[in-house]
């Protein structure tokens, strides 16, 4: 089932179990497609709950809350093209939408009480963008984040290039983990004050576009693209390819090398697409988790029709971001350290102010009742009892920065910035090549730096994209002016 669509759109919105389907046209050429003009596709996000039953836990419906029928709505639209969504709120609590990753004006970075009011129950938002990058992107609240997405509140954006792509076969596969008590079929609580304190609480059963190891068609003897989206609220990963060739394309929808996959380290947030090809007839590839005990396959991917080939490995690049080159010469860096909170007991209670609103920290900041992590010291949101805290850094706009990025606690921090696609410079413990990202994952006492352009004006936010960490404390403002 999709949500309502109407008006002008050429858009594919589906539910949780058709995105695993999700595939370009085997037959796609450029001689095959017309010049085209951008078109508007108008959305109709529905936020409500929903008795779901999870194709990876079938023993009983659950009362998830959902943007359509299914988790994982998917939202495809072409570079150029604008997108209209308008958000409905039938939730018991108030909510928005973030678009993550995507570098769009900061009115419609879906942020309650920083960019736009809280869509309160029975209300409507409406998101009006057009997407500048090409890429894997995906979207979800951003107040109760822990509960929302918990429930399955989160989709899938995919940008296709206006060019058409190299590759005939284009999985998209959302991986992460529910809270499930197997034995009551009950959600378990998604959080804990012993798992927001150390590496999250994590979940209880583990899958792909809400399956388990499900198995995906490619090309025997030619390339598939395989859009990997960690939409986890805790997990870290290390993705492999077992049984099959495979390169990295692109890194939080950014067009990097081709470059030889053998792991890569990612979390809550992160997308790494990648190029595969399984030689022969029949033969199964598998995508594999190894950070654990022991490996986990996640998917598997079997190769249909064709007599396989001998050819050397060389898989397509994607067309080129368009991200603008920092600075480095004249950038000013700024240095950040995430670390244990310096800040006490429970968050402050609420506050009548002068003119007689009600300031309720733990409301329009969407906190949990207790702060373990603070960056520079500060924990979101302070001690400031008059509003929003002040930024943790002031930017320039069109200036060139470095971010510093210090971990001084035993565990791992994937560090999110909106607004904006960073080069990441150097990684003191990881090895990883010199690419863009959104989100970088800052390991145990690891010290990363990264450059972008401030280009895009407003007050962004930066964070851990561990749900339990950005929401006791690990989280600020980044203006840009």
């Amino acid at each position: 089932m999709t949500a309502p669509v109407t008006r002008r759109s050429a858009l594919a919105l589906l539910g949780g179990a058709g995105a695993a389907a999700l595939a370009v046209p085997a037959g796609r050429s450029a001689e095959a497609v017309p010049t085209r003009r951008p078109l508007t596709h108008e959305v109709a996000l529905v936020a409500n709950e929903r008795p779901y039953v999870l194709p990876a836990f079938p023993q009983k419906p659950l009362p998830f809350w959902l943007y359509g029928e299914a988790p994982f709505p998917t939202i495809r639209v072409t570079k150029g093209d604008r997108i209209r969504a308008r958000l409905t709120n039938r939730l018991p609590e108030h909510t928005s939408i973030h678009w993550h990753g995507l570098r769009i004006a900061n009115g419609m970075d879906g942020i309650p009480w920083l960019t736009q009011p809280p869509t309160r129950p029975g209300e409507s938002f409406l998101y009006d963008f057009i997407p500048p990058d090409a890429g894997t992107f995906f979207f979800h609240p951003h107040c109760d984040e822990i509960g929302q997405v918990g429930r399955g509140l989160e989709g899938l954006l995919i940008v296709d290039d206006a060019e058409p792509g190299p590759y005939a076969v284009d999985h998209v596969l959302a991986v992460r983990d529910w809270r499930i008590d197997a034995e009551k079929g009950a959600f378990l609580p998604f959080t804990t004050d012993q798992g927001a304190a150390r590496a999250g609480t994590f979940g209880t059963l583990r899958s792909v576009n809400g399956r388990h190891q499900p198995d995906f068609a490619v090309p025997t003897g030619g390339y598939a693209r395989i859009r990997i989206l960690s939409v986890d609220p805790t997990r870290i990963m290390e993705i492999g390819v077992e049984g099959a060739e495979a390169a990295i394309i692109a890194v939080d929808g950014f067009a990097v090398g081709p470059l030889p996959l053998e792991s890569w380290r990612m979390s809550m947030a992160m997308r790494l697409d990648i190029a595969i090809r399984v030689r022969e007839p029949g033969a199964t590839a598998r995508l594999v988790d190894y950070f654990g005990s022991a490996p986990t396959t996640l998917a598997t991917f079997t190769a249909a029709g064709g007599t396989g080939t001998a050819g050397d490995f060389a898989p397509p690049p994607l067309a080129p971001h368009g991200l603008p080159e920092p600075d480095l010469a004249n950038a000013e860096t700024i240095p950040f350290t995430f670390s244990a909170s310096s800040i006490a007991g429970a968050v402050p209670e609420p506050i009548v102010l002068p003119d007689g609103r009600v300031y309720d920290p733990a409301d329009t900041l969407c906190l949990s009742g207790s702060t373990f992590w603070a960056i520079n010291r500060q924990s979101w949101p302070g001690h400031g009892a008059t509003g929003l805290p002040q930024p943790l850094a002031t930017l320039k706009l069109g200036r060139t920065y470095v971010f510093e990025l210090l971990n001084t606690t035993p565990h791992s921090h994937p560090v999110h910035i909106h607004g904006f696609g960073a080069k990441v410079l150097e990684c003191s413990r990881l090895a990883r090549p010199m690419h863009r990202a959104d989100t970088v994952l800052l390991t145990t006492k690891e010290r990363i730096r990264l450059a972008f352009v401030a280009d895009n004006p407003g007050d962004w936010m930066f964070h851990c994209h561990i749900l339990e960490h950005q929401e006791t404390g690990m989280m600020g403002i980044i203006r840009v002016a």
